[in-house]
């Protein structure tokens, strides 16, 4: 699998892919509130933001699929939008599960000058309380299926950022072609 992301990592169908998941959750999102009238959360408003941010990040690398080095930020970007998407999921599922408590309130806690909740209401407007997600199939509620999907892509976006950054990291650690060992030498010597 990890062969699969590398090679995958380096086209930009990874993009085109992962800008189709974060707009799929997103628009599941926007199904769930508007048609099944499942209200969001502020904690699922933030989710919404990290998978916009994952989103954004997504069609700058299926638009600048040329520079390695805005890729190879992207790909770290894109590590940090899974990991907020993450944590912010498994806040749902404790609040949901009363692992912790006070986490909530209907105050998206954005500053003035990123006032989401203001400009685009009709997917960022926290409208109920925490403590509850829709199940989804066979018992499984969204906060499960959310925890599960961050993490999934977490690990993948993350396999795809190291084996970005492995060449410049090679490069980095490489030793000087004077102070490298001569292969040929060790032979030699080990030989004899």
């Amino acid at each position: 699998m990890m062969q699969f992301v590398k090679n995958l990592s380096q086209q930009r169908r990874y993009w085109v892919a992962l800008l189709l998941i974060g707009l799929s959750l997103e628009a599941t999102a926007l199904y769930y509130q508007y048609a099944l009238d499942e209200w969001p959360c502020v904690l699922c408003i933030h989710i919404r933001i990290w998978i916009a941010a994952f989103v954004l990040i997504s069609l700058l690398g299926v638009l600048v699929n040329r520079s390695i080095i805005l890729l190879r930020t992207l790909h770290l970007l894109s590590v940090v939008a899974m990991a907020g998407f993450l944590e912010r999921s498994w806040q749902v599922l404790a609040v949901e599960r009363g692992w912790v408590f006070g986490e909530c309130d209907m105050e998206l806690g954005m500053p003035a000058w990123f006032a989401l909740d203001k400009w685009l209401p009709s997917v960022f407007e926290v409208q109920t309380s925490c403590g509850y997600t829709p199940l989804i199939l066979f018992n499984i509620t969204m906060a499960e299926v959310l925890l599960a999907i961050s993490a999934l892509l977490l690990i993948v976006t993350s396999i795809a950022a190291v084996y970005s950054w492995i060449g410049v990291i090679n490069a980095m650690v490489a030793l000087p072609d004077s102070l490298r060992i001569n292969q040929r030498l060790l032979n030699r010597v080990s030989l004899s």
